[in-house]
């Protein structure tokens, strides 16, 4: 009996509850439906939709540079490539790469022994031709003796005084020739022409080298120039004192430079026209043939900018929303943008804005094309906070 009066009460709970939940839901239906018609009647039918506020920002002219960029290669303004000057196996290196060297430092040798052979057969010719040389000035002196005293005929002193000069200008002759040895000689030991910092080596010992052979080069640090190659079609605008500004990967200025060389020639193969900057580099940041981003600078117009925040890209196409007065109020109208490169936290605008739009810098997000808004001018100075 009791546990027939223990379900009873059981089931009195649960139906209890039940009616609790439908009395709940039917005063939060009549709530929601007194809501509804509040709210109708407060917007009727018909009543435009609140402005929504934003901040507005007049789009300002600045002046924008007329930029182009090229690939550069650095070289020095000193800077030599050494080739022999004779032929022969190389028996010595006394450099490593990256040695700093003075002018008229050894660099390689040459086997130099043929030549020295050769300058040894001049040497003893030269000596075998002093001595006919003494021996044409005795009888040179001896004919004189003889003429005076009236012995032999003026002929005979003629051909003893050519006899000697003779001699002589055979031995001039093969002094020269000894000379001219010597100084070949002199090639065989390859030698630093200037002050600077020693190259790659590509040869080692045992090679046989050409005068076309490329031993090293030596380059003085210090200044150098990039060699710019602008195509043919802009050279007629290319002229010395255009400012250049290299560029390293990251996009960052490494120096500021201007244009001092314009060939006046166009490269058959390239079709372009070299230009030189010169570019001061004290402290060695910059290498030879390294390959930096130049960028020259044409020419400087005025033109609209927008903030990088301001900015929508949809689909890969870029928009901006601009304040437009239509009628009685001001609206929101999306304008697609073209747009150039970045200065500051600005991009350049090539098309789509004009200097003294009303540019939406604020809310953007929630911006739909001709929504009611309320202008609120920022001036450029001011943070953009809540896009």
């Amino acid at each position: 009996m009791g546990s027939f009066l223990s379900v009873n009460r059981r089931a009195g709970r649960l139906i209890m509850e039940k009616r609790e939940g439908a009395l709940l839901l039917a005063l939060a239906a009549g709530a929601f439906v007194s809501g509804c018609q509040k709210s109708a009647a407060d917007n009727p039918p018909g009543a435009a939709a609140p402005a929504m506020p934003v901040q507005v920002q007049i789009a300002p002219a600045v002046k924008i540079p007329d930029t182009t960029e090229y690939l550069s290669i650095l070289k020095s303004r000193h800077s030599a490539a050494i080739n022999p000057q004779v032929e022969g196996e190389i028996t010595r290196i006394f450099v490593k790469s990256g040695d700093h060297v003075k002018a008229g430092t050894p660099l390689l040798q040459i086997d130099p022994l043929k030549q020295e052979a050769t300058v040894n057969s001049q040497e003893a010719s030269r000596t075998a031709q002093e001595a006919n040389l003494r021996y044409a000035k005795v009888s040179l002196e001896r004919a004189q003796k003889l003429y005076d005293a009236g012995v032999i005929s003026k002929q005979e002193m003629d051909n003893a005084q050519t006899g000697y000069e003779a001699a002589l200008a055979q031995v001039r002759a093969l002094d020269e020739q000894v000379n001219q040895q010597k100084v070949q000689l002199h090639y065989f030991s390859v030698k630093s022409p200037m002050d600077g910092i020693v190259g790659d080596i590509p040869v080692r010992m045992g090679d046989r080298v050409t005068v076309a052979t490329m031993l090293t080069t030596v380059d003085e640090p210090g200044a150098l120039e990039a060699y710019i190659y602008v195509p043919a079609e802009r050279a007629k605008n290319l002229k010395a004192g255009l400012p250049v500004r290299l560029l390293d990967t990251a996009g960052n200025s490494v120096s500021e430079t201007r244009i001092t060389f314009v060939s006046p020639q166009v490269e058959t193969e390239t079709q372009t026209v070299l230009a030189k900057a010169t570019i001061e580099n004290p402290q060695g940041k910059l290498r030879i043939a390294q390959q930096v981003r130049a960028q020259v600078t044409w020419g400087v117009h005025e033109g609209p900018v927008i903030p990088v925040l301001a900015v929508l890209r949809i689909n890969g196409q870029f928009f901006a929303f601009v304040a437009v007065s239509e009628g009685k109020g001001t609206v929101a109208r999306q304008m697609p943008l073209k747009l150039g490169d970045t200065i500051g936290n600005d991009f350049v605008v090539l098309d789509g804005l004009k200097a003294g739009d009303h540019l939406i810098i604020s809310g953007t997000q929630f911006l739909q094309d001709g929504m009611p808004v309320t202008e609120q001018i920022q001036s450029k100075g001011q943070s953009n906070s809540g896009r």
